[in-house]
């Protein structure tokens, strides 16, 4: 049985090894022509409050937009048709939602995101994404 994706979802929070996992999608997207999806989500503060939730959204949103405009040159320059998602939540949830909605047939994630205390404490993304997604799931580590 071969697997050839057709839509590869990666999520990035900005981590060496989330860049080495969108590097990797962006490869298997090209060699399988397949669309690619980036996926960075924004934790609201605990407990939420309206006022700090929207400014945390606008940040976030404002953060990953510029991260995303190299993504999107990269896309470009092999022909790979991006879409990009800036999400609030916590970030296995977001990803998994979004894999499910929109298709995705492979999840690409990096081992370790830039929060590693509270993956310590709470259970790594990476784990929850591979443990509760509906197709395979692809751990890169950074190189």
């Amino acid at each position: 049985m071969t697997m050839v994706a057709t839509h590869v979802l990666v999520g990035h929070d900005g981590s060496r090894d989330a860049d080495t996992a969108f590097e990797d999608a962006l490869d298997l997207a090209a060699l399988a022509h397949a669309r690619l999806s980036v996926v960075s989500v924004a934790s609201p503060p605990e407990p939420p409050t309206e006022v700090e939730t929207q400014a945390a959204i606008e940040l976030a949103t404002r953060h990953y937009e510029k991260l995303f405009e190299t993504l999107r040159r990269q896309a470009q320059e092999r022909q790979v048709p991006l879409q990009t998602y800036v999400l609030v939540g916590h970030p296995a949830d977001q990803i998994l939602k979004t894999a499910a909605a929109h298709g995705a047939d492979l999840i690409v994630v990096g081992h370790r995101g830039r929060s590693a205390i509270r993956e310590w404490m709470s259970g790594s993304t990476s784990r929850r994404i591979v443990t509760h997604a509906n197709c395979p799931v692809l751990v890169v580590r950074a190189r």
